[in-house]
């Protein structure tokens, strides 16, 4: 049996509500995808519900949303929808145009970090790299308080 921490951290790069705009996360998901990533990469337009399950199905461990219009502000419903669906454990990061004014509200709902445009490309495969370590670390404690 492969070690899980052997295995590419599997990463979600999306797109929800209705900005369309995805060149920017098209760049990430290949800055990814050339860091040794799994990235599964949806055109724009997702639903939360969508997105929830895609993230159930593709086990992922890091999320990324790409907002350059007004969509982080739906981000707070899909935390609390991953949450119920018992993956709280997914680290989610939001890049784009966030204005500060909205940056709190993003990360008291659960977001781990918010990237604006011009972000270095090593600073995000690092970001998503250590995020994808802690969401395999608080899962694999939850398998391990599971078993007796």
């Amino acid at each position: 049996m492969m070690k899980v921490d052997a295995l590419p951290i599997r990463a979600l790069v999306t797109k929800i509500g209705l900005d369309g705009h995805d060149r920017g996360s098209r760049i990430v998901a290949a800055y990814l995808r050339d860091a040794g990533m799994e990235v599964i990469y949806t055109p724009p337009w997702q639903t939360i519900p969508g997105v929830v399950k895609l993230a159930t199905e593709e086990d992922v461990d890091v999320i990324g949303i790409s907002s350059l219009a007004t969509d982080h502000l739906i981000v707070p419903k899909m935390m609390d929808a991953l949450r119920a669906a018992g993956l709280g454990h997914v680290q989610v990061i939001v890049g784009g145009i966030v204005p500060d004014e909205e940056k709190t509200a993003l990360l008291a709902a659960g977001v781990s970090r918010i990237f604006g445009p011009g972000s270095a490309r090593e600073e995000i495969v690092d970001c998503v790299t250590a995020l994808g370590r802690q969401s395999r670390a608080a899962r694999s404690d939850e398998f391990s308080e599971a078993t007796p």
